[in-house]
């Protein structure tokens, strides 16, 4: 009998997910063709929404969809890449750390690795900083807003309870003006429940590098995005960088420098650190470097897609951006690809002209631009939830987030604080811990504020300077 013919993605992101979906419809009734995904996670993330999960105006799972269940055929691995050996075509990955490494033969390789926050070496930001990357990072800015507050309510130190209540984030593209817009409507709808935190005490800080916010859309929807956080009691700082931060500061390039317990990095990203375990030709900000049709030059049956790849678009004559519409028709496209060289024909170039922008504002407020047409306001914003509401995957996820928006019109946001560190497996250590500081009361020393960020932080999840549109 033929051999199969083993095809592989790593990542489970749009591109990724895409890739494999297409790959699914063309090989549906062909067994000589086998389709793996491995990603360190078994879910997709719908990203466009992530901005919307710490402000608890959508739970997190509904955002999310099973990779097992989204994709019929194919084989999905959950599992860490540990290594790709280009030579004799095979991926080593694991599980987990107790689990044995396994060896995944490929004659078709597609990278979809994405990509992850790039701190560009300032002093503080990786350790102290919180991104909106993944799930765990969108659950982890929850938890740590509400722990912010209730720090706040108890603390009778006006200068205290300021510093805890100032909240900065890094960034004015798409995922750091939603990012920021979303927490602004949730703390300053939150501070009714406590009754020591001042309206006066809230402080929302937009840091930018650039002249203007939301520099991906016309001057004219900028403006309004700007006015709009302006009137909402958001300071925004242009022409300003970040130059470091610590636990409870961070320093800017104009001289100044903010008090603060919350520092949400969105100001940049860079491709999968699992790209440099291969010696693939890389461009100067490390994506692979791959011709119109997305295969990596010199490397027969390898192709790149998505954020980790540097895919000439004919139309602009530029690089495409790292956005969903596109990673989704790169995915299609590259399944073409492969099909076609499988069957002994020329793979064809992508290209794709985008449809349009859709940010978010929070509070029935958005900007969008869809085939040249410009809208803002709540028009924008009916736009952006219906027709995201429509991509996301799955008939059941489509109704539990209509409901959980339904509800967040007529219900206040939730406050519940699920602590990170309090899960099953330490409850038992948690309470020796307890038991062995009785005498001395020192309670403090167990709470998430005295622990190191990254002990906090949930799992990660997965690996949007633009998130994923």
């Amino acid at each position: 009998m033929k051999d199969k013919t083993r095809i592989v993605i790593l990542g489970g992101g749009f591109a990724g997910t895409a890739t494999a979906l297409n790959l699914e419809k063309t090989y549906r009734r062909d067994p000589s063709v086998e389709i793996t995904l491995i990603d360190s996670e078994n879910f997709f993330t719908f990203t466009p929404l992530l901005a919307e999960v710490p402000s608890g105006s959508i739970q997190a799972k509904h955002i999310v969809f099973p990779l097992r269940a989204l994709l019929k055929r194919t084989k999905v691995k959950q599992a860490e890449v540990k290594n790709v050996d280009l030579k004799n075509r095979t991926v080593t990955a694991a599980h987990c750390n107790a689990c044995g490494n396994e060896s995944v033969p490929f004659d078709q390789l597609v990278l979809a690795t994405g990509s992850v926050s790039n701190y560009f070496g300032l002093p503080g930001v990786a350790e102290h900083g919180l991104t909106i990357k993944s799930l765990a990072d969108a659950t982890a800015l929850h938890a740590h807003v509400i722990d912010k507050l209730e720090h706040a309510d108890l603390q009778s130190d006006p200068g205290v309870r300021r510093q805890l209540l100032t909240f900065v984030v890094a960034g004015g593209g798409f995922a750091g003006v939603e990012t920021l817009a979303e927490l602004n409507d949730f703390v300053r709808g939150a501070r009714k429940f406590y009754p020591n935190v001042a309206p006066e005490e809230v402080r929302m800080v937009l840091i930018h590098s650039g002249n203007r916010i939301l520099p991906e859309v016309s001057e004219s929807l900028s403006s309004y995005a700007l006015k709009k956080l302006l009137n909402r009691g958001v300071e925004v700082l242009l022409e300003t960088r970040v130059l470091g931060c610590t636990g409870h500061s961070v320093r800017l390039s104009t001289g100044a420098e903010l008090l603060t317990g919350t520092l949400v990095w969105a100001a940049g990203t860079a491709p999968s650190p699992i790209l440099d375990r291969l010696d693939l030709p890389r461009t100067k900000a490390g994506k692979i470097e791959v011709d119109a049709t997305m295969a990596v030059s010199g490397h027969p049956g390898v192709w790149a897609v998505g954020d980790s790849a540097a895919i000439p678009d004919v139309v602009t004559g530029g690089l495409c951006p790292p956005t969903a519409q596109y990673a989704l028709r790169q995915g299609k496209r590259v399944a073409q690809n492969i099909a076609a060289v499988l069957a002994g024909r020329a793979p064809e170039p992508f290209q794709f002209k985008a449809l349009g922008i859709l940010v978010g504002l929070g509070r029935r407020s958005a900007v969008a631009e869809i085939l040249g047409f410009k809208f803002s306001g709540f028009i924008a914003w009916w736009l952006f939830r219906t027709i995201y509401l429509m991509k996301l995957p799955g008939f059941e996820r489509k109704l539990r987030v209509a409901i959980d928006w339904t509800f967040d019109l007529f219900f206040p946001r939730d406050i519940v604080y699920l602590r990170p560190l309090h899960t099953s497996h330490r409850q038992g250590a948690v309470s020796r811990e307890f038991e062995a500081d009785e005498e001395t009361s020192s309670v403090e020393s167990h709470t998430p504020e005295s622990q190191p960020l990254a002990a906090t932080r949930f799992e990660d999840l997965l690996s949007h300077s633009v998130p994923q549109r």
